[in-house]
């Protein structure tokens, strides 16, 4: 949602990106799902736009595993990929100079905890009688 060129304010797309839905109405709760996703915390630390990042409250932690499991088990493309092939795809992407390289590495292991919870609580759904 934030790399929109119309709503790019501060760059970080999570932001921007949360920031937008906000003004246009969405529920405070899909702003800080977009806000916090995928490791926005570790970036937005790493861009000094923590105390930005501050004006959202922290989605509920399952919500943002699912969330994050999406994220990052789809690949740039649209196709089905594993958490560390994701990484690693973002991770070559960028210099490990840059904020987003070091957010992702930083991280990266949060990030698979996420999948795997959310990978469990499938495999309990799959295993349920029907």
């Amino acid at each position: 949602v934030g790399y929109a060129p119309r709503v790019r304010n501060s760059g970080f797309h999570p932001l921007d990106g949360a920031a937008f839905l906000r003004s246009e109405g969405f529920p405070d709760l899909v702003s800080s799902l977009v806000a916090f996703h995928s490791g926005a915390s570790e970036e937005a630390d790493e861009r000094g736009l923590k105390e930005s990042l501050s004006q959202f409250t922290p989605p509920p932690n399952d919500l943002l595993d699912v969330l994050t499991y999406a994220d990052m088990t789809t690949g740039p493309t649209g196709e089905s990929v594993t958490a560390e092939s994701r990484i690693a795809e973002i991770l070559d992407r960028y210099p490990a100079s840059d904020p987003v390289y070091r957010a992702v590495a930083r991280s990266a292991p949060g990030l698979k905890a996420a999948v795997r919870r959310v990978d469990e609580q499938l495999e309990q759904l799959r295993r349920q009688p029907k």
